[in-house]
């Protein structure tokens, strides 16, 4: 069942059985968390995947059919009608297609895709999704309006310089080519309005994927550029709607930009410029509500549950700064253990955040927990913000890779079930064709296929034996029967690498093909 899932993000048809996932959004009714889905993106192979947490199962993982490589999603629109997912480093869009790098800002491109999300399915529509092209600018993370801003998206850039690197060849490192400039570009986009001219057949097909242009999109007036202090990571809307806060990881400043003054520049087609593609530029000055000096390294802001309240994360510091985006003023700072990078509150990029606790998820732990070898654990730091003064809690290694950005949900919000329909399919949440009742269980052998239709009861397997020629191809189905709570099953046969989790109610499918003689074990594992 799980292989079957995995096979949805296969890349040109070759196996990809890791991913580097960065940033998890849960669905949202009206701006609020509603503990029905997560998504969460995979920036290495540009992938997503659908998470249904009534089992926390993934459903879907579809494969964006324009880029290359990613960083900006998942991030949802307020009733979780698309999922964001922007394009990182920029390539040719057409799939197979090469230039060579003097052709880049001709040839090269990014863009953000808005993937329709079918709710009553609990699946994301890949014909109903489209995607926008933008230039080739490094485009970073994204943001989905609410409130006033509903129907707007928001998405940052770190190299507006449109630099390809070139160190082997004497030239400047990619990093310092790409922090020429002292602003890169907040990318302002009317999905809503994208969407309809999308209906109208304004796109482009790519790759079978509905892709609006920019020439189109500044025709239409839903595209416009924002200067943003250079390198930022993350454009966060507050949780009414009316600001959007960017943080210049190479500023000490945080900007906060109001959307009724980019509205207002809009509206008035006042413009600066026009950037090399066209595309209206507001002007920084014009757009902006305040800037306020927090410290070195300014990354990642999350709001509190009180009014004005902003946490941002500052990496060369290793501090979070709390402030107020409505007086322009740093309210406390505490130092945290060490390099943070991303951080959250509770609910703290919804419309109705809880407050109470902040999570500092540092890149380094250095000292902090026992040494187990050169590679360290990292450090998420558990912060009491409910008072005027941050009090540092408790510290908690994660034995995995870098830490991006995490997202927690009231518990009462989430529904999970605790077993399954007899003979759920839980991949597809339908009937398992292969599923049977007690008394029913069966071999089926035709040809060189062999067909198992089996049970798991405490803690028996039925059939108890299997028999099969060299070269047959073997396919184990197993319902678990149980209805107690937590009577989970797990099966495996020996030596040929496959393993199933069978929870209470869930039918499972396993094969294999019987390509050697001999004598093998199968068991429950659980």
């Amino acid at each position: 069942n799980s292989k079957a899932v995995l096979a949805q993000g296969k890349i040109d048809g070759k196996d990809i059985t890791w991913g580097d996932t960065h940033h998890p959004a849960i669905s949202e009714t009206q701006g609020k968390y509603d503990g029905q889905f997560l998504f969460i993106n995979d920036k290495a192979n540009p992938r997503l995947a659908v998470i249904d947490l009534r089992d926390f199962e993934t459903k879907q993982i579809v494969v964006n059919p324009i880029f290359k490589s990613e960083h900006g999603g998942a991030f949802v629109t307020p009733n979780s009608e698309y999922v964001i997912e922007a394009a990182q480093y920029a390539a040719p869009l057409e799939n197979k297609k090469f230039f060579p790098l003097e052709e880049f800002n001709e040839r090269y491109r990014g863009g953000v895709t808005y993937w329709k999300f079918d709710r009553k399915e609990g699946r994301i529509d890949p014909k109903q999704s489209f995607s926008l092209e933008l230039p080739p600018y490094s485009q970073d993370l994204s943001d989905a309006g609410k409130g006033p801003s509903d129907g707007w998206s928001f998405t940052n850039s770190f190299c507006s310089e449109r630099y390809v690197g070139g160190i082997e060849k004497g030239r400047p490192p990619y990093e310092v080519g790409c922090s020429a400039k002292d602003t890169d570009y907040l990318h302002v986009i009317n999905w809503k309005k994208a969407a309809e001219l999308v209906a109208a057949g304004k796109a482009k097909k790519i790759n079978g994927h509905n892709v609006l242009m920019m020439e189109t999109a500044v025709k239409e007036g839903i595209l416009f550029l924002v200067p943003e202090p250079k390198s930022p990571h993350g454009v966060d809307v507050t949780p009414d709607g009316k600001f959007m806060i960017v943080s210049g990881k190479l500023d000490t400043h945080v900007s906060v930009y109001s959307f009724e003054k980019i509205q207002a520049a809009i509206k008035a087609g006042k413009f600066e410029s026009k950037d090399s593609y066209g595309i209206p530029v507001i002007g920084m000055k014009d757009a902006l509500q305040t800037q306020v000096q927090l410290g070195l390294g300014p990354l990642h802001t999350q709001y509190d549950s009180k009014p004005c309240l902003a946490y941002t994360s500052l990496y060369v510091d290793s501090q979070v700064a709390k402030w107020n985006y409505c007086e322009g003023k740093v309210v406390d700072k505490i130092s945290v253990h060490y390099n943070i990078g991303h951080l959250m509150t509770m609910e703290g990029d919804s419309a109705d955040p809880k407050g109470r606790y902040l999570v500092a998820l540092n890149k380094l732990s250095i000292d902090r927990f026992t040494p187990v070898g050169p590679l360290h654990p990292q450090n998420h730091q558990l912060i009491d913000i409910s008072n005027d003064k941050m009090q540092l809690l408790y510290d908690m290694p994660l034995p995995l890779g870098e830490p991006h950005y995490v997202v927690a949900i009231e518990a009462s919000k989430l529904k999970p079930g605790v077993r399954y329909k007899v003979g759920t399919d839980s991949r597809t949440d339908k009937p398992h064709p292969g599923a049977v009742r007690a008394g029913e269980e069966k071999i089926v052998k035709k040809g060189n296929k062999v067909e198992v239709f089996g049970t798991l009861i405490r803690s028996h397997i039925t059939p108890e034996t299997i028999e099969a020629d060299v070269g047959d191809e073997v396919t184990i189905h197993l319902t678990n029967l149980e209805r107690a709570q937590d009577e989970t099953h797990g099966f495996t046969v020996s030596t040929y690498n496959t393993h199933a989790s069978v929870e209470p109610g869930k039918t499972v499918t396993v094969k294999f093909k019987a390509d050697k003689e001999g004598v093998y074990p199968y068991y429950c594992t659980e």
